[in-house]
């Protein structure tokens, strides 16, 4: 076995295309525990740097969605529809758009992960709601969707239990970024959920996961080319992630900010979750898109997505007003007076990180209720001594230089 997998990892360190059948001794041994960590860690970093066909990625697909069942959607009554984002630093949209989509009678049944670098997951921020259960049976599952509308969980040992491996080892290994382990990572879930409509979230910039748009294509195609050979409907959007997503980071805060969105609050998250909504929206149900977002907007002003979203959380057995945010916090001050240029979303969510709000190895204990809120936004007039933003913090350490260096603030910004 030990020259097996070397010989394998050699071939793509060599940039050759690994068989099926090689694909499945890697990965599915992994999952058996026949294939160590730093072998695979190899093998993922060799993929990384030399990448994989497009082959290859729909054979890897299929191995981590064979490596467990699929879900029976036959018992799910209704539309079903999927909604995923490659990762955003503050993407809390998912919290919005699937009581959005399960008030407007579509069923959106969510398998959702949890932080990958920089970027928080699904599961980390609803794990800050006390009492919340993410784990349930397939059955379990199926009845929380047909009874709510909106149901998610985190990956189970029966749904593509090798991407969640493989996705832990990824996180803790600098594996990441590669569109060919994001495709078959995704896609691999969507299909075991199900769902015939799948929008893609696919942010670009220096906050996510993809850095140019080129990239974003790349796996908007592939994740198309893969949805095709399954007869699912691939729905990509991009949107851009150089500034963090609404007013903040951080587990605990970002449920409050998706619960304030539901409740009205305005502001680039809000538009952004009626435009995914919107295009979900008029592609299940064959209506056009302004016929779409107008009923959108009515479940949002009407209140109705709101007490959707807490029919969720109380169906999944959590506390919302039991959320806790940390106590101690910090003013961020501006230095100068200006007009905000730009926010690093890549520096905020280093902060986030370093105050423990994400894992930098498996062995990390996440802290729910840190993170950074922002008090200011792009093109916002500050003057010195204003607050740009506050550090919700449990350490002694003071990171107000690194959140004040992630603002450019300049006398007077410049039409583009």
């Amino acid at each position: 076995m030990q020259e097996d997998i070397l010989n394998i990892i050699n071939k793509k360190r060599l940039k050759q295309e690994l068989s099926k059948e090689e694909l499945e001794y890697a990965f599915i041994g992994y999952l058996n525990n026949k294939i160590e960590n730093y072998q695979m860690s190899s093998l993922l970093m060799a993929i990384c740097i030399n990448g994989m066909s497009l082959r290859e990625t729909v054979d890897l697909t299929d191995i981590m969605l064979k490596s467990g069942t699929v879900l029976d959607t036959s018992k799910i009554k209704g539309i079903q529809v999927d909604k995923h984002s490659t990762g955003g630093v503050g993407d809390k949209t998912t919290l919005i758009i699937g009581p959005i989509l399960a008030s407007l009678g579509l069923k959106v049944a969510k398998l959702s992960g949890r932080g990958l670098g920089l970027t928080g997951g699904t599961i980390d921020k609803l794990e800050s709601i006390p009492g919340i259960k993410l784990s349930y049976s397939n059955d379990e599952f199926i009845k929380n969707v047909n009874k709510v509308g909106f149901a998610l969980m985190e990956q189970t040992k029966d749904l593509a239990p090798l991407d969640k491996v493989i996705y832990n080892l990824r996180n803790a290994t600098g594996t990441v970024a590669s569109i060919p382990l994001i495709a078959s990572s995704i896609m691999s879930k969507k299909l075991a959920v199900g769902a015939k409509y799948i929008l893609i979230d696919l942010k670009v910039g220096s906050g996510a996961l993809l850095q140019t748009e080129q990239e974003a294509k790349e796996l908007a195609s592939t994740m198309i080319k893969i949805g095709k050979s399954y007869d699912k409907v691939v729905i990509p959007v991009l949107s851009q992630m150089d500034t963090p997503l609404g007013d903040n980071v951080g587990n605990a805060l970002e449920v409050i900010e998706a619960m304030e969105v539901l409740k009205g609050k305005k502001g680039h998250l809000r538009d952004l979750s009626i435009e995914l909504s919107s295009v979900l929206f008029a592609k299940a149900t064959n209506i056009g898109l302004k016929d779409a977002k107008k009923k959108v907007n009515e479940v949002l002003d009407n209140g109705q997505a709101y007490k959707k979203f807490v029919e969720f959380v109380e169906n999944q057995c959590g506390s919302l007003d039991k959320i806790q945010v940390s106590q101690e916090l910090k003013d961020v001050l501006s230095d100068k007076e200006g007009f905000i240029e730009k926010i690093s979303a890549k520096k905020i969510a280093e902060v986030s990180l370093n105050l423990g709000s994400g894992k930098k190895k498996l062995s990390d204990k996440i802290n729910y209720g840190v993170g950074v809120v922002l008090k200011k936004q792009i093109s916002d007039y500050v003057k010195k001594g204003d607050v740009l933003a506050q550090i919700y913090q449990d350490v002694k350490c003071d990171y107000s230089n690194e959140v004040l260096d992630a603002f450019k603030i300049v006398k007077e910004i410049k039409n583009k």
